[in-house]
């Protein structure tokens, strides 16, 4: 795998002789709610690079808004314009390309969007899937749901059963103040065997210490981000007085705040959002640190279009990914997407990697256009 990736950043960029840019909209089935914002419809930026009859997409993960991160879609289109698409010339190596792409200060999102779109098109030029372009083998990928917060909870607890009903191999609930104790005691109960975490979204403090430690007795897998957004420290302080396993999500931007989060022992779960890391390649190269300190991994979601979940599905056959990430089916956010084939449940739990080369998925252009807010072409 080290030797692929290696051999990847050598990869000459050529000529890129087509840049479209699509702002898109696809509203939820319902809305979506964690403890700091609710969405009702996933707007995200689409970028497509062309290269003679091969081509590449990258979806940005940002969200209109900075409820959730500091990056935006406006920020982040900004960055992508200006900054990051006049370093693809022809002749820049893909190794070339990201180190220049690291004079830009933060601004994951928007990284992670352009080299997404990259190895899409080094893969499809190839006519390889994308996981093998990044030197691993085809598995299937264990699947996960993230249930929002709810506005009862017998509505809660009909979800869960629906999750389980389907197969998924664990469930993870959101939790803020006034919705986590006696909610997480109803779903132990009902499930008492479930795999089952929680995410606070950075919903508490130090001080709600004795309810975190509440938690311990319903033997749950994972916290997830329970204190500050772009926390390490205090996490370091909370974790030593938990039985559960800390999850880090929102604090972890790169392999040095990986490294932080365990030197610290700020956890014992890494929640990898490539989106969110600068890309695939961060994202590998944190799964294989985590690994060395034998800290299992995951891929979380951002509600991503059938672009993203494709490129988080294809990342899942790296090493260390043992855990059920946040991609579930299709049809549980959207009435259509905007690529085929959408992601489906397989009777199992477990999810097929899109086949074809690159993502494996097609951009279907009368779903594009019908979703499509702004459209620009670039060159």
């Amino acid at each position: 795998m080290a030797d692929a990736l290696a051999s990847l950043l050598q990869e000459t960029i050529g000529p890129v002789d087509r840049i479209d840019l699509h702002l898109v909209r696809l509203p939820y089935l319902e809305p979506f709610g964690i403890s700091v914002a609710s969405w009702d419809a996933k707007e995200a930026i689409l970028l497509r690079l062309g290269q003679g009859e091969a081509w590449g997409w990258g979806e940005c993960v940002s969200d209109p808004d900075p409820f959730y991160d500091p990056e935006t879609n406006g920020t982040a289109r900004h960055i992508i314009l200006e900054f990051l698409l006049p370093e693809l010339l022809p002749g820049r190596t893909l190794g070339d390309v990201l180190a220049r792409f690291r004079r830009v200060r933060g601004n994951p999102m928007a990284k992670a969007t352009v080299e997404n779109a990259l190895l899409d098109l080094f893969a499809r030029r190839k006519g390889l899937p994308l996981h093998a372009l990044l030197g691993f083998e085809a598995r299937p990928v264990l699947s996960g749901i993230s249930i929002g917060i709810q506005d009862s909870l017998p509505v809660l607890l009909a979800k869960v059963a629906e999750a389980v009903e389907q197969g998924y191999h664990r469930v993870k609930m959101k939790i803020m103040p006034g919705k986590d104790v006696a909610w997480v005691a109803a779903v132990r109960e009902r499930f008492p065997d479930l795999p089952l975490m929680v995410d606070a979204n950075s919903a508490y403090r130090l001080e709600h210490l004795p309810l975190l430690q509440e938690l311990d007795r319903f033997h749950l897998t994972m916290i997830e981000q329970p204190l500050g957004h772009d926390d390490i420290h205090q996490h370091s302080r909370l974790q030593p007085l938990l039985g559960t396993p800390l999850c880090l999500d929102e604090s972890i931007h790169s392999l040095e705040d990986a490294e932080a989060a365990l030197d610290l022992g700020a956890c014992r779960v890494v929640n990898i959002k490539q989106g969110r890391v600068g890309g695939l390649l961060e994202a590998i190269r944190i799964a294989r640190f985590c690994a060395t300190r034998g800290v299992p991994v995951w891929s979380g979601g951002m509600d991503e279009t059938g672009l993203g979940r494709a490129v988080n599905l294809h990342l899942q056959t790296a090493d260390n990914f043992v855990i059920p990430g946040d991609t579930s089916e299709t049809r549980r956010y959207f009435r259509e997407d905007i690529v085929d084939p959408p992601v489906v449940l397989r009777p199992d739990g477990f999810i097929d990697l899109p086949p074809g080369p690159g993502t494996g998925v097609r951009v279907d252009p009368e779903r594009l256009a019908r979703y499509t807010l702004e459209y620009r072409r670039i060159l």
